[in-house]
């Protein structure tokens, strides 16, 4: 389009036409013409009206540009998503946030949050200028806003009057003049508070306040156990930060949205963080039986420590060298909390104390006296001990030891060392014999089974029909299999075997992972049946017509390790893609619910009567959940009783 040609706005395109149809209309009324041409000229100037308004009317011309682009009419507008409402005023796109790739620190405390130094240096914070910081300001005003390198400077004054000068255009000495009433738009600094979030924003969580810390390079970073109430992992995610404006909103940040007041949920009543992969196997090496620290180690890893008191304990063994406990060194940065907990692998019928494979968990005032610690401590759960924590000593506390575990456990693991291999897969020849055996026996019951619906002798189970009772036997053989393969590959590991340990801590694996891998990858199904036939009477033109066997149907017999043939491979690959193809829609219907459920609740509040009333004021519940109770504050407690006698 050259540039004498003009380039209107929609509507006024749209108005042009319905005064050029209205004019139309006025000179055939002037010439007197017959009332049948009168109302075509009349419909004609209504239809270009009612584009102006909704051009998306079925069965009506839609209005067009000179393009033959459709019109964006009033009515699309406003509708939908992008429109005015849900686009422009229920939600919008806001000055001072940053958007970008995020990545894992464990060094950084749990609420602090990794700033890249471009980010730091183009988001400002308004600071109102007091004697009481002139001359922090002034400094900062000096650098400018292109500071030099590890320090950070301002962008703007903004004068009581209103003027704004831009520090990049100073002219003289004399616009860098501050006093008390002036504002300093300057750049973010260390500790400042910034709100971080990850959409998509599902509850409370998923925005909560960070403290800056400014740091090389172009990602943010944060602490590892901060991710599970985001939902993020670091294949790529980006998260949004927002600097907030004014000390009051800081204030909020602080008290209500920082991380530390969010560690314990109110919906479930329980942590949503707790020490998650390397620290928690760390932790599950560290305070097992044969841990034990030399001097010069046990310095370094108390070098971590935020508040160590500079007290050695003693140590646990004196000759031939001194040498000290995991247990022990753990109990350093333990705040005065008491919890009995049950590790992983408790076995029923273990005694209460001093458990063979050290599994019953007994903190005592602060002391880790026995126990290994694993997910079931350390872990998010309830009754915990990042609960226990949180509830007697507060917000700060859990933050501080949450951070605390990590730092001390990650640099002690770094020199005990940590790894896995494909040796830690491989079963023994007996283990692989009695899988084999295990397979081919399930082998022989599903052909026994083929012959008895063959020959009419199956027995129908009730409300099933014979192929419903069939599959439904042949389901239950072949899962037997998997998991008694499952379990002879899992015996077949010891405690030293390195799945093991990432299973047996939680940081990472499931039995089932183990006996997918070394024994048999076990039934794949789509729609919750075997694979179907998907040609003629067969699964795939690899085999014969009416084969109902299990290697026909779906049923993978090798392990991950072993590897799986090409007809494996496929069906694997047909569950897969149903699991995939059923998580996107998952995602869009749960999203829409959600939605749905907000929008017809978002005006529920609890007034400062107690009750909970609507925007109409209309009482929804008398007394908040009905009992008045705060979710964060309920805990779990076991009461001893005195049991009735049999006389």
């Amino acid at each position: 389009m050259d540039s004498s040609a003009r380039s209107e706005d929609d509507l006024t395109h749209q108005l042009g036409e319905i005064i050029k149809a209205n004019a139309r209309l006025a000179r055939q009324i002037e010439a007197g013409a017959p009332p049948h041409v009168l109302s075509e000229f009349a419909l004609l100037l209504q239809v270009h009206l009612a584009g102006y308004v909704d051009n998306s009317l079925p069965g009506l011309p839609h209005a067009k540009q000179k393009s033959g682009r459709p019109i964006k009419s009033i009515a699309e507008r406003l509708k939908g998503k992008g429109g005015r409402v849900r686009g422009n005023l229920m939600g919008k796109r806001v000055d001072f946030s940053a958007r970008t790739v995020i990545t894992g620190d464990p060094n950084l405390a749990l609420d602090e949050l990794g700033v890249p130094w471009s980010i730091a240096l183009t988001l400002t914070f308004p600071e109102t200028v007091t004697p009481h910081n002139i001359d922090k300001l002034r400094a900062l005003v000096e650098n400018g806003p292109h500071p030099p390198p590890g320090s950070t400077g301002a962008r703007f004054i903004v004068r009581d009057d209103g003027t704004r000068l831009d520090l990049r255009y100073l002219r003289t000495e004399r616009d860098r003049f501050l006093q008390p009433g002036y504002l300093v738009e300057r750049h973010l600094t260390n500790g400042d508070l910034v709100i971080f979030n990850r959409q998509p924003s599902l509850h409370k969580m998923s925005m909560m306040g960070h403290r800056v810390r400014i740091l090389p390079y172009s990602t943010f970073r944060l602490n590892l156990s901060v991710t599970s109430p985001y939902n993020a992992d670091f294949d790529g995610d980006e998260m949004n930060m927002h600097a907030v404006q004014s000390h009051p909103v800081r204030a909020e940040v602080r008290e209500i949205m920082a991380v530390p007041a969010n560690i314990v949920s109110p919906q479930a009543n329980r942590p949503v963080m707790g020490i998650v992969q390397d620290a928690l196997l760390g932790c599950r090496l560290f305070t097992s039986r044969d841990a034990f620290l030399e001097r010069d180690l046990l310095m370094s890893v108390l070098m971590w420590l935020e508040d160590w008191d500079g007290v050695l304990p003693l140590p646990a063994v004196l000759k031939p060298r001194p040498l000290w406990t995991g247990k022990q060194v753990f109990s350093l940065f333990l705040p005065r909390v008491s919890v009995q907990r049950r590790a992983a692998w408790y076995k029923d019928g273990e005694p209460d104390l001093l458990s063979p494979s050290d599994a019953q968990v007994l903190i005592a005032d602060g002391t880790l006296v026995a126990g290994t610690l694993c997910k079931k401590t350390l872990g998010a759960a309830a009754g915990g001990l990042v609960h226990v924590v949180w509830m007697e000593h507060g917000p700060e506390a859990a933050r501080a030891f949450l951070s605390q575990v990590q730092f001390a456990v990650n640099h002690w693991l770094v020199h005990h060392g940590f790894s896995i291999g494909i040796g830690d897969l491989i079963a023994d020849a007996k283990t692989m014999l009695i899988i084999n055996d295990i397979m081919n026996r399930a082998k022989e019951d599903v052909k026994s089974l083929i012959s008895k619906v063959q020959s009419n002798e199956l027995e129908q189970q009730p409300g099933r029909s014979m192929m419903e009772s069939f599959e439904n036997q042949v389901n239950q053989v072949l899962n037997k299999a998997r998991d008694d393969a499952g379990t002879q590959g899992q015996n077949s590991l010891n405690d030293a075997n390195n799945v093991v340990r990432m299973v047996h801590a939680g940081s990472k694996g499931s039995f089932i992972n183990i006996s997918q891998m070394i024994a048999c990858v076990g039934q794949q199904n789509v729609e919750g049946k075997r694979i179907p036939f998907g040609f003629a009477q067969r699964t795939l033109p690899h085999f014969s017509k009416d084969d109902f066997g299990p290697e026909s149907r779906g049923f993978v017999e090798n392990s991950y390790l072993r590897g799986l043939s090409p007809q494996e491979f496929f069906f694997h690959a047909m569950g897969g893609r149903e699991g995939l193809i059923d998580t996107a829609v998952k995602t869009a219907s749960t999203g829409y619910i959600q939605r749905r459920l907000v929008k017809a609740m978002e005006d529920l509040m609890v007034r400062y009567d107690g009750t909970v009333r609507n925007a109409m004021g209309e009482i929804v519940q008398f007394l908040y959940g009905e009992d008045g109770m705060e979710g964060t504050a309920i805990e779990g407690q076991s009461v001893d009783t005195l049991r009735w006698d049999d006389r």
